[in-house]
């Protein structure tokens, strides 16, 4: 796993290139909606190899492995809670297939929607879901760990507590939140972002946010609270669902790529796309930059 040393030297070299979306291309390959993602990929391995090859070559020097919900409680909905560790080391693997030149980041998200609660109890259960989860994802050969879509400052919490208990240095946190920099809970974004770094994180900013007129703004007002890189993932868009029941998202690759290289002067540090990007949306920002 890199350092935060190490990680520093990439983004003291230029804007650091993340990829796209995984879910919602997936689905236009063939993915059922409301399926285990993690399952699905593990019996349609180059379908990800794919996609991910593709975002390497389009610019993508960061490829999240495809474990989002990749922690025993989300997978003893499929029974395979047991395999937890097997199945993140697995799909790592299968993203350094795709792209063995390069980083290769293990992603992680909220527990919220399996929880019945944020009490102080539940919280030894969620760190110790995220260390199963780590623990897979650096015997995979991680070479960081990504937590992003969070929704409470609990959830980076738990997963800051259970890297540090598994060894592991360098985890970046993105939290989706509104246009007006506030998370959906009320709290201000700017001010947990800022406690997150002072903790120990190696990165933070935002991701599953509407790419927009706003979206820079939104840039430069995270930036006076956050002094390190500042990762920006924005959705392409806004979607409508088409009569089969995909989402389609209203921002083509160009559009994309202009929003994105004006939170790149607003101070954004670490770019990449959400929800209903493709690799042509990252290949737009990498001929920009």
């Amino acid at each position: 796993m890199l350092s935060k040393q190490e990680f520093q030297n990439l983004i003291n070299q230029g804007i650091l290139l993340l990829d796209g979306a995984t879910g919602s291309n997936l689905m236009k390959s063939g993915m059922p909606r409301g399926c285990c993602t993690e399952e699905w990929i593990i019996n349609h391995p180059e379908v990800i190899i794919d996609l991910q090859r593709k975002y390497y070559q389009a610019g993508s020097r960061v490829i999240y492995a495809p474990t989002f919900q990749a922690q025993p409680i989300p997978l003893a909905n499929v029974k395979l809670d047991r395999q937890t560790e097997t199945i993140n080391a697995m799909l790592v693997s299968l993203s350094r297939k795709a792209a063995p030149d390069a980083l290769i980041a293990g992603n992680l998200t909220t527990l919220a929607a399996f929880i019945d609660s944020y009490d102080t109890a539940l919280f030894d259960t969620m760190v110790e879901n995220y260390r199963r989860q780590i623990t897979g994802l650096l015997e995979g050969g991680a070479d960081l760990l990504a937590a992003e879509t969070l929704l409470y400052p609990q959830d980076a919490e738990a997963i800051l507590t259970a890297a540090e208990l598994e060894g592991a240095e360098t985890v970046i946190y993105s939290f989706t939140m509104q246009s007006d920099g506030s998370l959906f809970s009320g709290m201000d974004a700017g001010k947990i972002l800022h406690e997150l770094e002072s903790a120990g994180a190696a990165a933070v900013g935002f991701n599953c946010v509407t790419a927009d007129n706003m979206t820079a703004g939104l840039v430069s007002k995270l930036r006076r609270q956050v002094r390190g890189p500042l990762v920006c993932k924005p959705n392409a868009g806004t979607p409508t669902i088409s009569p089969e029941g995909i989402a389609e998202y209203s921002l083509g690759p160009e559009d994309f790529a202009a929003i994105m290289l004006d939170c790149a002067s607003m101070g954004a540090t670490i770019l990449g796309g959400c929800c209903g990007t493709t690799p042509d949306h990252i290949r737009a920002i990498a001929q920009r930059l």
